[in-house]
Parts: structure tokens; sequence; C-alpha cells
């Protein structure tokens, strides 16, 4: 009798959650259509697409490796967990002067796992000014053409985020609404446990899509397993 209810009662519990369906809501679209980098091209030469990838594009500056806990966190808390899915990428925007300094940071994060996901396409000082202001963004490029402030774009370049920020605690005492436009990677934080929640909810969104079940009316998410 022991041994049987040890067998059949994991059975029972898995059989009570299969019917169950996780509730979850959506990344808001905080920004339509935002426009291809044409004018970025990676050391290579090679161009690069915002269109049919789920991007996290970053701006690390002029001094990339000096400064380089931008494109560390990036890598350690966000790449590393979400570099083997499907048209997943890491875009660092930097200007020509900072060629040596992205070999010099490229070689460094290379020696920790290769960045096949991971480009850093170069522009002009205007061109890295332009692509960033495209973005809704709560804070200005610096003069270093750096910004602590990263931006997700799904796969068909609308930029994601949060419409209302606020948690239950905040919303129960009516604090007013504010958004999150972007991730601050200098903040683990805001890597952890917003970003990173908040690119499994894309994918999840995508799973449902090509399941042909997913629920367009709902926002983004309260909670979400794997």
């Amino acid at each position: 009798m022991v041994l049987s209810v040890l067998f059949f009662l994991p059975v029972i519990f898995l059989l009570f959650l299969y019917p169950s369906k996780h509730n979850y809501q959506t990344l808001d679209i905080v920004k339509n259509d935002i426009p291809e980098l044409y004018e970025f091209k990676t050391l290579e030469g090679d161009s690069i697409n915002l269109k049919d990838h789920l991007s996290i594009v970053a701006f690390p500056g002029k001094s990339p490796f000096d400064d380089g806990t931008i494109s560390l966190n990036l890598k350690e808390l966000i790449y590393d967990k979400f570099f083997g899915f499907k048209r997943f990428q890491i875009l660092a925007l930097v200007p020509y002067s900072a060629e040596q300094q992205v070999l010099d940071l490229k070689k460094e994060l290379n020696s920790y796992s290769p960045l096949m996901y991971w480009k850093f396409a170069f522009g002009s000082d205007e061109a890295i000014l332009e692509a960033y202001n495209n973005f809704k963004i709560s804070t200005p490029l610096s003069s270093n053409l750096s910004s602590a402030d990263s931006f997700i774009i799904d796969r068909d370049g609308h930029q994601r985020g949060r419409i209302d920020d606020r948690t239950k605690l905040e919303i129960e005492e009516k604090i007013p609404v504010y958004s999150m436009y972007s991730y601050n990677v200098l903040e683990v934080a805001d890597l952890k446990n917003k970003m990173s929640d908040d690119i499994r909810i894309l994918f999840t969104e995508y799973r449902q899509k090509r399941k042909g079940n997913f629920n367009s009316t709902s926002r983004r998410a309260n909670d979400l397993i794997e």
C-alpha cells in the first residue's frame, strides 16, 4: 500500500496540473516601429537587423572596455541565460573610434564563452545619437555616447517595456502610475528581476502564437514559470 501511494500520488498530482493553463499578460509595446539600423556594420562589415530578432540594444559608448560594467552585466545576467534561444541577439552600438577598445572587450568576454549572438556594430557619432533618440527614452545619451539604459526590441521591430511598472503593493497604496521604457544595465536587480522576466514573457508570447492560442488582450506578466 505504501509503495502504491508513493507511486500514484505524484501521477495524480500531475494529472491535476495538466489541464490547467498558466495565465500571463504580455509585455507592453511602448513604441511602435523602431527604424532598422542600416548605418551600422560589424567589424567584419556585416549588416545588422532588428526584424525577426528579439534584440537587446545597448550603448557602451566611446570607451566600452574602460566602462566594461555595461557589457559584463549584460553578458553574465542576460546573454548567458538566453543565447541559445532562436533569433535572440544583443546589439552593442559603438562609434568607430572605439574599435580597439571593442577588440579588447571582445577578447575579455570571449574568455568566458563565445559571443555567437552578440554583435558590436559601428556607426558615426551622429548615427548613434539618432538611433538612441529613436527609442522611447527617459534620459539623454551622455557626451561619451554611452548609456546605462538598454532596450528590448521584439521581432516586429517594436520597443517593449512596462507602461505600469508599479508593484502590487504600490498599486494597493494608489501610488501614481510610472513606466519603464528601458532597463538599467548598472542595476543588477533591473536585469535579474525585470529584464530577464520580460524576455521570458516575450518567448512565451511567441510560443503561444505558434500554438495558435495567443491572447492579444493581455498586457504583461504577473507570474511566469518555465
